[in-house]
């Protein structure tokens, strides 16, 4: 399984029909908040703060996926130094839009919504032949797609939401016969109480479960079930929920908890004639159902890709017939004993995975060990990106060398001081080399206050 040569006009054809349709980017991340909005899945607290702040900002790795031409639109103007080093490294750089204010607490979209200037800029590029290309599409991007006169380079927000569902998740998978852990999908409340007098059977028998939320995302709208009591806890919520509401429809999947080795993310690109293009699959890391970052390439057998490989054509082939075309990244898991998971959920939309594939192209040697992930970091104030590459000096990928750090997306440092986290691109030759630099990196942020007072 490998990349395609040009990932970005693979992904304009496959959006458009054309290799060289100019786009209009937008980092709209945990576009899932959007679809859950009137679902009833777990009651789940809702993130603001910083942790919202800084999601916002990862609003910046869309100009990793941008051609020299293509338009951003960005809450807030880059670090001009970071710029600089994304072109020092051969990476092309877009012209960069930015709402005349922008709120932490807003996505990309929502700010650039309430920009009515902006807005008539966007559709003079509407006018122009270029096409808005969201991480993924809900009821804010196409608003801002219909008022500018920007035509979406995507399905619509429904078909979005439609397929992004895990109870579509499941129900495909049922449908393709592909493996799965055993549960129920609950769109109804009496669903629902089969599902959790199943789910109190497997507890019984001293198996645990796991409820999601249809539109989870990011560890949120989730939990492990090991107790009866417990299991009645989320019964109770759920109908509580369901009473104010008046509404007796629910968005939720219940799951046997089955052993793994490991995680994994397998990529591919729907076109609009039904095509399937297959990119590559990697080893996700997580915490606690929080992805971490990624390692590749991924340990596994010539076997188990082709399995992926197959299982991808067959999921592509069925999100094109419900109306899908774009990215789509699936979730998958290696048990204990090597046996593949093909399915645990589909993300039809851009995934973090997307938006390293240009970086790669450009950048990874052939035979080269990769890791990408993010730093947590803790700032008495703003951090330059200059401070911050004099700190990294020597561990910074410069051209021309096979092992170093690129710097992904570094608003997400200065997002919501003191709290931020530095994306960042891992290459080195040897695994043992990819540890040693990761070590190296973190050592050095730990000294991020006292190098930035």
């Amino acid at each position: 399984m490998t990349m395609t040569e040009d990932f970005r006009a693979t992904l304009r054809t496959a959006l458009t029909g054309r290799p060289d349709t100019p786009l209009v980017l937008l980092g709209n991340f945990e576009v899932e908040d959007e679809w859950a909005r009137t679902e009833r899945g777990l009651p789940r607290l809702t993130v603001g703060g910083s942790g919202r702040a800084v999601v916002n900002r990862m609003d910046e790795f869309a100009l990793l996926l941008a051609a020299e031409g293509d338009r951003v639109v960005l809450k807030a103007a880059p670090d001009p130094d970071h710029l600089a080093q994304l072109a020092e490294l051969g990476l092309t750089l877009p012209h960069i839009l930015v709402p005349r204010a922008q709120d932490p607490q807003r996505t990309v979209g929502a700010d650039a919504l309430a920009d009515d200037a902006l807005v008539a800029m966007l559709g003079t590029l509407g006018r122009a032949g270029f096409r808005l290309a969201p991480h993924g599409v809900s009821a804010v991007e196409e608003e801002l797609s219909g008022r500018a006169g920007l035509p979406l380079a995507a399905p619509s927000a429904a078909i979005c939401k439609a397929v992004n569902s895990k109870v579509y998740s499941r129900r495909l998978a049922t449908d393709l016969a592909l493996r799965q852990p055993p549960g129920r999908t609950c769109v109804t409340l009496d669903e629902l109480a089969d599902a959790l007098a199943w789910a109190a059977r497997v507890i019984d028998a001293g198996g645990r479960v796991v409820v999601k939320d249809a539109f989870g995302v990011s560890g949120k709208g989730i939990t492990v079930v090991d107790a009866g009591r417990r299991l009645d806890q989320v019964r109770r919520m759920v109908h509580s929920r369901a009473a104010r509401s008046g509404r007796t429809d629910v968005a939720l999947v219940v799951e046997e908890w089955v052993a793994k080795r490991t995680d994994l993310n397998y990529h591919f690109v729907v076109g609009r004639d039904g095509t399937v293009s297959v990119d590559f699959v990697k080893e996700a890391l997580t915490d606690d159902g929080v992805h971490q970052g990624h390692r590749f390439p991924a340990r596994l057998s010539a076997t188990q890709v082709a399995e992926l490989v197959a299982a991808a054509e067959a999921i592509g082939g069925r999100l094109a017939r419900d109306g899908y075309f774009g990215v789509v990244g699936v979730d998958a898991m290696v048990d204990p004993d090597d046996g593949l998971y093909p399915i645990v959920e589909i993300n039809a939309r851009n995934n973090m995975s997307t938006y390293q594939i240009v970086v790669q192209e450009r950048l990874v040697p052939p035979g080269a060990e990769v890791l990408a992930r993010h730093y947590p970091l803790r700032t008495p104030g703003p951090l330059p990106f200059a401070a911050l590459r004099r700190l990294l000096d020597g561990v910074l990928l410069t051209p021309g060398h096979r092992t170093g750090l690129v710097v992904t997306a570094f608003a997400t440092v200065n997002a919501a001081p003191p709290d931020g986290r530095l994306y960042a691109l891992l290459v080195a030759d040897t695994t043992a080399r990819l540890t040693a630099l990761d070590a190296e990196v973190t050592r050095r942020l730990t000294t991020v206050t006292e190098e930035t007072r």
